[in-house]
């Protein structure tokens, strides 16, 4: 596994957490001019859009064990590079947390209690979602992101438009997600935040590791049986070879 894809993929999912994640913290209830969920939602997007742009080239573009796994189960993706992609990733976003959390903490009223964008189901679900609901959204909502994504990077799809159709999709998931349970369909995203707000969220994030892997495994798996037609791996480009 190449160094450099490593650090693409931690650099990207900083940028996904940090700013994603920041929406929510700094901007989303912001005096007057909050940009609210809908705001919130479109951060997300963004951040995968521009980064698929940024690195795509370089490792692909995942920023997300859930997208790691399933394309893996989709066939696009070597299963010997699951695990140094998932550690770059997780890696990226507990950083992304801690740079969140200095820049955040300086404001007068700062509390941690207040959740810091983590993930929860229960009582810790912005709408008191149960158990049950929040696995389901979770799993639905990360195999259809899995599901575009697959659709999207396929070599018969329309060239250059892949980040595009995957930032709408992310954005469009938290628009669903968000009130039941702060949406996570990325345990990397939500492994940094709740480390920071420790207790309940430590407690709860069994399932924004599990959910998310197992919708990204299922939508993977969708979408190789309905286009069983072979395309290149999700693994960035390999520099061409000198000409002799």
């Amino acid at each position: 596994m190449e160094i450099r894809k490593c650090s693409a993929e931690a650099i990207g999912t900083f940028w996904l957490t940090f700013a994603g994640c920041g929406s929510a913290v700094i901007a989303a209830a912001f005096p007057e001019v909050g940009i609210g969920l809908v705001g919130v939602s479109l951060a997300f997007g963004l951040t995968v859009v521009t980064m698929a742009y940024a690195i795509g080239h370089i490792s692909g573009c995942h920023l997300n064990p859930a997208v790691t796994v399933g394309l893996a189960a989709g066939g696009r993706f070597p299963r010997r590079d699951i695990g140094p992609y998932v550690a770059s990733q997780v890696i990226g976003g507990i950083v992304a947390a801690a740079l969140l959390y200095a820049i955040a903490s300086g404001a007068p009223g700062f509390d941690l209690a207040k959740g810091f964008a983590a993930n929860g189901y229960g009582e810790h679900s912005p709408g008191k979602y149960s158990l049950l609901s929040c696995l389901l959204a979770e799993v639905v909502l990360s195999m259809m992101f899995l599901f575009v994504i697959m659709g999207a990077t396929h070599g018969k799809a329309p060239v250059g438009f892949a980040p595009l159709a995957i930032g709408l999709c992310l954005t469009l998931v938290h628009l669903v997600g968000i009130p039941v349970t702060n949406l996570s369909v990325n345990p990397a995203r939500s492994t940094g935040p709740a480390l920071f707000a420790g207790g309940w969220a430590i407690g709860q994030l069994w399932l924004f590791w599990v959910a998310p892997i197992l919708g990204g495994a299922l939508g993977g798996i969708l979408y190789h049986w309905i286009s069983a037609e072979p395309s290149a791996q999700v693994t960035g480009i390999a520099p061409a070879a000198p000409a002799e």
